[in-house]
């Protein structure tokens, strides 16, 4: 791991530093140093966990940054996925000396440079233990990127959600989440074992259970692909289901959602899914698709099938 020195600037307050796991996105990760670098709230550092294909140019990477704020990279030869690449980058925010780590998709930035600022006036005033922004698709800033359950229906809709000011007990965590370094000795890190898709789940399920304040603040956002594709309605408005692409995703969703709705026994989740998954693939006449979903779900729930990218 090599750092770059940052540049002596004005620092008032608790050190805030960004963790972030990335895969050949060299593009992305240019977009978010940029957004960073303006943030009115200055960041302390960026920790880089490099798990493509082709490493990241670190040269390129602290000519970009400008001595803004330090950079610490560590390039990882392993696959940890998700959950393994955020546990390694938050672990490196910490030893670095960040209070508060600010988690971060490659793919994801600031929608604008008071994000930070406005994340952390929720920290004080409202004595948070971890703040979100909303999260809204970048071709279009007025839709939110994953569904948010209003009132009993879904919502996609930004301008639903801004005029409430907070959602109480509701964050995405690996997507401009601003968390105090007290909660991963509480709470602890993202579970190596479900790899990826369903370790913020297992993450958001611990942190309710810790009774640390958290919450999602609506008048600022960070911008993040969305998953509508990923959305396949079974009940317009009310239930519907999620279903990645591929194979490979798929496997690691369903596993994973099986094991952390019995382990937490989240009732509601078990039913909505007993409920809306066979009714998703009925209706399709995907026969093959509903064994599937039941096999690796099941599996989940017994705890079996884990074991990393291989």
């Amino acid at each position: 791991m090599t750092a770059s020195s940052p540049k002596a600037a004005a620092q008032s307050g608790t050190n805030v530093g960004v963790a972030c796991v990335t895969q050949d996105r060299p593009e992305d990760v240019a977009t978010l140093i940029d957004a960073l670098r303006v943030q009115t709230d200055p960041v302390a550092s960026l920790s880089l966990v490099d798990a493509g294909r082709t490493p990241l140019d670190e040269a390129e990477l602290r000519e970009r940054i400008g001595g803004a704020f330090e950079l610490n990279y560590r390039r990882s030869e392993a696959n940890l996925g998700g959950a393994g690449g955020f546990a390694l980058a938050i672990l490196t925010a910490l030893a670095s000396g960040a209070q508060q780590v600010w988690l971060m998709d490659d793919d994801a930035h600031p929608e604008d440079p008071d994000c930070l600022r406005i994340l952390r006036a929720a920290t004080r005033d409202r004595g948070l233990a971890v703040v979100s922004p909303l999260i809204v698709a970048p071709q279009d800033h007025s839709l939110l990127s994953f569904p948010y359950r209003l009132e009993g229906g879904i919502t996609h809709r930004r301008a639903d959600l801004e005029p409430l000011g907070f959602l109480d007990s509701y964050a995405n965590f690996f997507n401009g989440a601003l968390v105090d370094e007290s909660v991963f000795f509480r709470v602890g890190l993202p579970d190596l074992k479900l790899f990826l898709r369903g370790d913020e789940v297992d993450f958001l399920v611990r942190l309710r259970r810790s009774g640390l304040p958290f919450g999602t603040v609506t008048t600022t956002a960070v911008s993040h692909p969305p998953g509508w594709d990923e959305e396949h309605v079974v009940v317009p408005g009310r239930l519907q289901v999620l279903i990645p692409p591929g194979e490979f995703k798929q496997r690691h969703f369903f596993r994973n959602r099986g094991y952390v709705s019995w382990h937490y026994k989240r009732v509601v989740q078990l039913g909505a899914d007993a409920i809306g998954y066979p009714a998703h693939y009925l209706r399709n006449r995907d026969l093959k698709g509903l064994r599937t979903w039941a096999k690796l779900y099941t599996d989940g729930m017994r705890g079996r099938g884990f074991g990393g990218p291989r």
